[in-house]
């Protein structure tokens, strides 16, 4: 899994050029620039002229920018993906994506070399992910929360109980093919509460970040997939322990009245890697 930080990854509509414009100087780790659900479909051409003038013009700075095709089982995919293949883009994100085949046919249109990220967005998705995604390139996964809910006849609810079995299993399948993966969006952006205990949540349950749909979830959702300045810390301890454990000939390490195992050490690792890749 890459330790590039995508702790938000911000929707931008295509058909809006004001808000691409936006995106430049927000702190999103990426910039997701869509073509499909954010776009309705008289207007289809003129976002994908919109989106490729905006790439072009370019001006993102650090942030990864991702553009959204609509399907190729739609009338404008195999466009957007041909447009998609002459741009500067750190990636292209797959909506609704059941089977491997649908990527590789994707791909047919793609450059060898460009990231695909896919959405898992249905009962079907979900069940045949591990397939999926041992059998193509995924880089990261992308969860569509809100077509899962209606696909399963669920209610959205504040704890997410509906959604908690399929988000737990596509984690599970992300670590073990050591993909990133990114959960749903939080619909209500003006409850910054909820979205904060949703952040939360998809942290808890391992999670690399978060998808977003307003600029004002950024700053919430960037603070909690994270490290904090507590994290950081908490981690140099661990390994000095390991160390100090290691060159006093002691069997195991404690810190704070806790052994501190392998496990910890690798983890520790991990967290500085990752402040360092935020630096």
């Amino acid at each position: 899994m890459s330790l590039r930080p995508r702790r938000s990854a911000l929707y931008m509509p295509g058909a809006n050029a004001r808000a691409m414009e936006k995106a430049r100087t927000l702190p999103a780790d990426v910039v997701i620039l869509d073509l499909e659900d954010a776009v309705a479909p008289d207007s289809k051409g003129q976002a994908r002229a919109l989106v490729i003038e905006a790439v072009r013009a370019g001006g993102y700075g650090r942030r990864e920018v991702v553009v959204r095709a609509n399907g190729l089982d739609t009338p404008w995919g195999a466009d957007d993906l041909a447009a998609i293949a002459d741009l500067p883009v750190d990636g292209v994100l797959l909506p609704k994506i059941e089977t491997a085949r649908q990527v590789e046919a994707a791909r047919k249109y793609l450059p060898g070399d460009l990231p695909v990220w896919i959405m898992v967005e249905s009962p079907r998705a979900v069940l045949r992910l591990d397939e999926t995604v041992g059998a193509c390139e995924a880089t990261t996964l992308v969860m569509g929360t809100s077509d899962l809910v209606k696909e399963l006849r669920a209610r959205h609810t504040s704890a997410r109980h509906e959604v908690l079995a399929a988000l737990s299993h596509c984690v599970l399948v992300a670590r073990a093919h050591d993909r990133t993966i990114l959960d749903g969006v939080h619909l209500d952006f003006r409850n910054q509460e909820s979205f904060r205990q949703a952040c939360e949540q998809g942290r808890d349950l391992g999670f690399d970040g978060k998808t977003l749909i307003h600029p004002s979830q950024v700053d919430i959702a960037n603070a909690t997939f994270g490290p904090s300045p507590e994290d950081v810390e908490h981690a140099h301890r661990v390994i000095a322990a390991a160390k100090e454990a290691e060159r006093s000939g002691k069997g195991v390490a404690v810190l704070d009245g806790k052994l501190i195992e392998n496990l910890h050490v690798a983890e520790a690792r991990r967290v500085l890697e990752y402040a360092a890749a935020l630096a």
